[in-house]
C-alpha cells in the first residue's frame, strides 16, 4: 500500500511539474510558486507532498523546450546568449556574471537576460549605460543567501533590441558569495564572459 501511494505521489508530482512548466512556457509566468499553485489547482492536487520542487519544474521546462521548441528554441537561446554577451562586454569593468534561465537553458519566449555586476558605486553602472545612450529603469532586487539572510540590491533594466536585460548591482565582496538559487536552493550558478562560449547550445 505504501509503495502504491509513493508511486502515485511520484506520478502526481511529475504531472504538476509538467503542467507548471507548460504554464511558464506558454503564458510567460516567471514565478515558480505561482506556476506550481496554478498547476496544482488545475489538476486538483491538494496535498503538499505531491507538489514538485522548483528544480523539478525547471527540468520539465527545459525538456519541453527541447521537445517542442526544436530549432526555434535553439535559435532563441542563442539569441538571448548573444545579447547577454554584448551586455557583458559593455559592462566588462564591473566583472559581469550571467545568471538565470539564459545560463541554464530553461528559456521561454518571455525570458530576460539577467546579469550580476559588482561595484561599490551602483551609479557608475548607470553612468556606463547613459554614456552609451542606453535608457534604463531602476528598481530593486531581493536576493536570499544561506541562513535565510535577505538583502536588497539596486537593479537597472533596459531593452537591447527585442530582449530585456536586468543588471543587479552587488558589492564587490559578493563576488565570493553567490545568492541562493530560487530553483535549486544552492548557491546560484554564475558564468563569466569567458565561459559563455563553452555553454551547451541546447
Amino acid at each position: 500500500m505504501a509503495r502504491r501511494r509513493t508511486q502515485k505521489g511520484g506520478q502526481l508530482r511529475a504531472k504538476v511539474a509538467n503542467e507548471a512548466a507548460r504554464l511558464m512556457r506558454e503564458h510567460g509566468i516567471k514565478d515558480f510558486l505561482l506556476a506550481k499553485r496554478k498547476a496544482a489547482d488545475r489538476l486538483g492536487v491538494r496535498e503538499r507532498s505531491y507538489l514538485p520542487g522548483n528544480d523539478e519544474i525547471a527540468a520539465a521546462l527545459t525538456e519541453q523546450q527541447r521537445l517542442f521548441g526544436g530549432g526555434h528554441y535553439r535559435a532563441r537561446l542563442a539569441h538571448l546568449r548573444g545579447t547577454a554577451e554584448q551586455a557583458m562586454r559593455l559592462l566588462e569593468e564591473f566583472q559581469p556574471r550571467l545568471v538565470g534561465p539564459v545560463l541554464t537553458g530553461a528559456v521561454t519566449e518571455h525570458s530576460e537576460v539577467c546579469l550580476h555586476v559588482f561595484s561599490e558605486a551602483p551609479e557608475d553602472v548607470a553612468l556606463r549605460l547613459l554614456s552609451n545612450g542606453i535608457p534604463y529603469d531602476i528598481s530593486e532586487r531581493r536576493v536570499r543567501y544561506s541562513g535565510d539572510r535577505v538583502e536588497t540590491v539596486p537593479a537597472y533594466r533596459f531593452i537591447a533590441g527585442d530582449v530585456a536585460v536586468e543588471v543587479a548591482v552587488f558589492p564587490i565582496a559578493c563576488l565570493r558569495q553567490a545568492p541562493t538559487c530560487p530553483v535549486e536552493g544552492r548557491p546560484m550558478r554564475r558564468a563569466r564572459l569567458s565561459e559563455l562560449a563553452e555553454l551547451d547550445g541546447g
